[in-house]
């Protein structure tokens, strides 16, 4: 037994016949010494429900009510792990709901009636796609008014870059302005391949964001989405070229917004390409 009374996560899987199915992008942390260190770092989880997608045999989870998660939404899309997450949900009474879908289409903000922390170990596959379509939900009537109060995310370090990665950096594109447009966003520690089962190819890394109290610049989302897409889709151009796909005079809006026409777009701020969509309509 472990110090939550629950048998071991190994055990757990041998009994119930588990095993990791690639098409879900499943890969399971079983040391809940890791699963609790990932807890710790969402912030305080007494006060307010947690999201879990993709939960699994349940390691995270436990991980979560071992730190004092007041309560739990897990959302699984594989029919396999429910009875091994309803026994979770046994020995933590009224603590776990347990949802068997696609949390592609499921919004967090149904399953909670206040603020929530999301917190998971993301199937790889849909990672990026969850974490935009989270972002796109902070949306409420044209306004910045997002519900989550954090959102603690393992992916593919080098997507973790990605979305934590600054003007300059290598890293650096279109998920990094959107996501630190209206978030702040921190690397917040890696995790070996070695603590998984089965063990992936890459390292992980865990990626902390907040929401800002509002965006960091003014900007409509949809042309500043628009817009990053066409600047960053071609990063080897530069700015007069790429852009020429939204706008039909690009020198001119780069001029205005005091952006050298030669620039490329791994070197603007987010200020950048907030006064340059702010500036697209007219152009």
């Amino acid at each position: 037994m472990h110090d939550d009374g629950l048998p071991p996560l190994r055990d757990v899987i041998n009994r119930h016949g588990l095993r990791a199915d690639k098409k879900f992008g499943q890969n399971f942390i079983l040391d809940l010494n890791v699963t609790r260190r990932i807890a710790r770092h969402a912030g305080d989880l007494t006060d307010c429900d947690v999201v879990e997608i993709g939960p699994g045999p349940g390691g995270l989870t436990r991980g979560l009510l071992m730190e004092g998660a007041r309560k739990i939404h897990v959302i699984e899309a594989d029919s396999r792990f429910i009875p091994a997450l309803q026994e979770i949900a046994e020995t933590y009474p009224d603590k776990i709901n347990v949802i068997e879908g696609d949390a592609l289409a499921i919004k967090p903000q149904e399953l909670s009636e206040g603020p929530y922390r999301i917190v998971s170990n993301l199937p790889y596959n849909i990672g990026t796609a969850l974490l935009t379509n989270w972002l796109d939900d902070g949306w409420q009537n044209g306004a910045w008014q997002p519900q989550f109060l954090s959102m603690t995310l393992m992916f593919q370090k080098e997507v973790a870059q990605r979305i934590t990665a600054q003007a300059n950096d290598k890293h650096y594109g279109r998920l990094a302005v959107l996501a630190n447009w209206l978030c702040h966003t921190e690397l917040a520690f890696e995790v070996d391949r070695q603590v998984f089962v089965p063990s992936p190819k890459v390292t992980s890394a865990i990626a902390h964001i907040e929401p800002r109290n509002r965006p960091m610049a003014e900007a409509q989302p949809d042309i500043l989405a628009n817009l990053t897409a066409a600047a960053f889709g071609q990063r080897r151009k530069m700015l007069r070229a790429s852009l020429k796909q939204i706008c039909s005079d690009p020198m001119a809006l780069l001029a205005e917004a005091g952006i050298d026409e030669t620039a490329r777009a791994e070197v603007l701020t987010i200020d950048d390409f907030c006064k340059l969509a702010r500036l697209l309509p007219s152009y």
